[in-house]
């Protein structure tokens, strides 16, 4: 006879597991912030910024901000590596 599955127990560490990602993004996100030097803008500039970024549906804007992030942390990657 097989043993029965712990349904709480799994979702239980599904939600654990979840609540640990959400945790590591914001810190990461946090960690961007002060990397670009943007902790230095309000708090409300700064979320003015990044709405209009999240609104802004032009491919060709988005793909110059993609180039320009990659670009940097590329520099940052080459600057640890000497």
């Amino acid at each position: 006879m097989r043993k029965p599955r712990d349904f709480d127990s799994e979702l239980k560490a599904l939600a654990d597991k979840a609540k640990q990602l959400k945790e590591r993004r914001v810190q990461q996100l946090g960690e961007l912030v002060i990397a670009t030097g943007a902790d230095a803008i309000d708090a409300e500039t700064l979320a003015g910024a990044l709405l209009v970024i999240a609104e802004n549906n032009e491919a060709q804007r988005k793909d110059a901000w993609r180039k320009r992030g990659a670009a940097f942390f590329q520099s940052k990657a080459r600057k640890r590596g000497e």
